[in-house]
């Protein structure tokens, strides 16, 4: 964080100051959680729908935030927020459980407070990255590859909403470099919001798949909402570069949105940054010929899937922009780390049963890279593969149908058995069925607890099982009992002591 004084902040962001004379200076991390707060920190009395952030003021205080940014007036010093009117209330995409408007005041706040950072940091270059599926994998690769270049800030897991985005941005101060954010979407208008708090240089967009379809409605309308952040970005002139994905069409036509500078990425041989020659090892770890115009090098990922050669192509091309060269970027793949939890996370079980836990979130176009690499991973082996999957959220009209069509698709795949969980996700038993090759290999079981007992009394060494779902059925406690372990938590595991969601 910049040091700010308490005047500087109230100016910002419009309102008033309580306790403070002005003069106070902000030195240390603006936090929404009250057990993170360190001294010279600012509190951010955000309201939710479990819990009110403004009850923790004054213990904030106690802990050494010099002011706390609030709705309403605290026993302790604050700035206080203006109300917003209905348009910024919308905009601000109020949290669950908002009743008074007090929240999306706050986020405005954060907003404006994040803008101000922003603007004072000239030597800060900003990516955001968007798209249906892949954001928080290739946020991490691109922030990874970033990093030895210079300082650079990027989110925690999934932290990429009205909450998340402004607290990333706060975490940059003047020897940051590259500010790496991930963008996301339940509706027209909310990346373009999310852009104006930090205008982004570089935006990178992955891809449009069914993800949220049943708040958008479409993909012709989930598309227009992800375009939204190259319609954002800076002309060719002033250094802005939209990097699209040659390989799907939706993302390709963006170029026609854009005054940007547009490179792309993908397998297609148009596609300036693109992969050859693509193998996959034993484990589903991809490697691959890097291909630029600068030259070509060897990459070998040490990440499981197929799918993350195009996540990594997106982070190679934003390497590229920052003068990170094709050895470089290379050397850095093979080296990178998963960051974010419950993503494609593998584990061997003292058993040696291989645990494969991507249950953090799901949609069609995820689950069926997931699957293919399952498949990858047990072709030609001793153990037989499991796929445990749960329903899949926000698909509207289209549910009953994908939920079908992955279970087909398991049956093609040559998946062992299919343990489905829950009745929402029933179609995905019925489609296995009804493929017409399987007998009693897919099962569907009521809960976590039944899924669990039936694999703790059918797995063999050398299986491998693979564990996802939307991120409302926690599945990941699947993968809990099986390894004996806790997942890896992050800031978006830990919602806001004062409330809120991530």
């Amino acid at each position: 964080m910049i040091r700010l004084s308490l005047d500087e902040i109230a100016e910002v962001v419009g309102g008033r100051l309580h306790r403070a004379d002005g003069s106070e200076v902000v030195t240390a991390a603006v936090e929404f959680d009250s057990r993170k707060i360190r001294p010279g920190g600012l509190f951010v009395a955000v309201p939710g729908e479990h819990v009110d952030g403004h009850r923790f003021a004054e213990s904030a205080v106690a802990d050494g935030a010099v002011a706390v940014l609030a709705a309403r007036e605290v026993d302790a010093p604050a700035v206080i927020v203006p109300p917003v009117d209905a348009a910024e209330r919308a905009r601000a995409m109020a949290l669950a459980g908002d009743t008074d408007g007090s929240g999306a005041a706050v986020l405005v706040a954060m907003a404006r407070l994040a803008r101000l950072v922003v603007d004072r940091l000239e030597r800060l270059t900003v990516v955001g990255v968007t798209g249906s599926s892949g954001k928080t994998s290739t946020k991490d690769l691109v922030a990874q590859l970033l990093e030895p270049s210079g300082p650079t800030v990027a989110p925690p897991g999934s932290f990429n909403n009205e909450i998340g985005h402004p607290w990333t941005v706060l975490r940059a101060d003047e020897d940051t470099r590259h500010l790496v954010l991930e963008l996301s979407a339940r509706g027209t208008g909310h990346i373009a919001e999310l852009c104006e708090s930090a205008p982004p240089r570089v935006g990178v967009v992955l891809n449009v798949g069914s993800a949220h379809l049943g708040e958008f409605g479409s993909r012709e309308a989930v598309a227009r909402a992800k375009g939204e952040l190259v319609e954002a970005l800076p002309a060719a002139d002033d250094g802005g570069v939209a990097v699209l994905n040659a390989d799907d069409p939706a993302v390709a036509a963006m170029a026609q949105r854009t005054d940007a500078r547009v490179l792309r990425f993908g397998q297609r041989p148009d596609a300036q940054v693109r992969a050859e020659d693509v193998e996959l090892d034993e484990q589903a770890r991809p490697g691959f010929t890097l291909v630029t115009p600068e030259g070509r090098a060897t990459v070998r990922l040490p990440l499981h899937g197929e799918h993350h050669v195009g996540n990594a192509l997106a982070a190679a091309a934003v390497a590229r922009e920052a003068g990170v060269t094709v050895e470089q970027t290379a050397d850095r793949l093979g080296r990178i780390r998963q960051l974010s939890g419950k993503r494609m996370e593998v584990t061997e079980t003292p058993a040696g049963t291989t645990v494969i836990n991507d249950a953090y979130n799901a949609n069609p176009e995820s689950v069926r890279a997931a699957l293919k690499a399952l498949a990858s991973m047990t072709h030609g082996g001793p153990g037989r593969s499991w796929a445990v999957l749960g329903v899949l959220g926000e698909l509207g009209d289209e549910t009953a149908a994908a939920h079908d069509e992955i279970g087909r698709l398991a049956v093609r795949l040559n998946i062992d058995r299919l343990v489905v969980v829950g009745d929402q996700a029933r179609a995905m038993h019925q489609g296995a069925a009804l493929e017409g090759s399987w007998g009693e290999e897919s099962i569907l079981v009521p809960d976590v607890e039944a899924a669990v007992g039936l694999l703790r009394d059918e797995l063999r060494p050398d299986d491998a099982v693979l564990i996802k779902a939307s991120n409302a059925a926690a599945l990941w406690r699947v993968a809990e009992e099986l390894t004996g372990s806790t997942a890896r938590a992050s800031v978006e595991d830990d919602p806001a002591r004062g409330g809120g969601t991530t």
